[in-house]
């Protein structure tokens, strides 16, 4: 094997550890040497198609923008896009405004893309339903759009994510 197939393995192998974990919520031994074994299996069928550089997985900076990614995503914008959703379905008289907005973009990997594109749809009131890679822009449906200028719409819906994707993994 080659030294960067071996780097991809290790690469992918702690990746799907630390996802085994955080979804297991387990740290015995025992589930720390089956999520290496499984992790390590998965990892030397997968790597190769998974990185093509495994030098950004071991970056630990890209860990934690990675991880402050996730606090800032998971408390503050879930948070209040939750309300936000809930303040239209219990005040239905509350004015919206939907509208698909296209919202352009400026990473180049696939992996930030689709960051980008999942934490658009996973916030309540958005939901990305195409992407056009010439044109470099997502089209999203927003439940109450600020603003259906392209520039003024992403600093609304997406600038955050990109900001973190870009980072991560470009």
């Amino acid at each position: 094997m080659t030294k960067r197939i071996i780097a991809s393995i290790i690469a992918t192998t702690l990746f799907l550890m630390a996802i085994y974990i955080v979804y297991t919520g387990a740290i015995t031994p025992m589930d720390i040497l089956l999520g290496l074994v499984g992790s390590s299996i998965i990892a030397s069928f997968t790597a190769d198609m998974l990185l093509r550089n495994p030098n950004k997985l071991i970056d630990v900076r890209r860990w934690l923008y990675f991880l402050a990614y996730a606090f800032i995503y998971l408390t503050v914008i879930e948070l209040k896009a939750h309300l936000q959703v809930v303040k239209i379905i219990l005040h239905p008289k509350t004015p919206v405004n939907p509208s698909i907005v296209r919202i352009p973009y400026e990473v180049t990997s696939d992996y930030a893309k689709t960051t980008i594109a999942n934490s658009i749809t996973n916030t309540p009131g958005t939901v990305v339903v195409d992407i056009d890679d010439i044109r470099k822009v997502f089209y999203v449906h927003w439940i109450n759009a600020k603003s259906i200028e392209d520039r003024e719409a992403r600093k609304h819906v997406s600038s955050t994510f990109e900001k973190y994707a870009k980072k991560i993994f470009d």
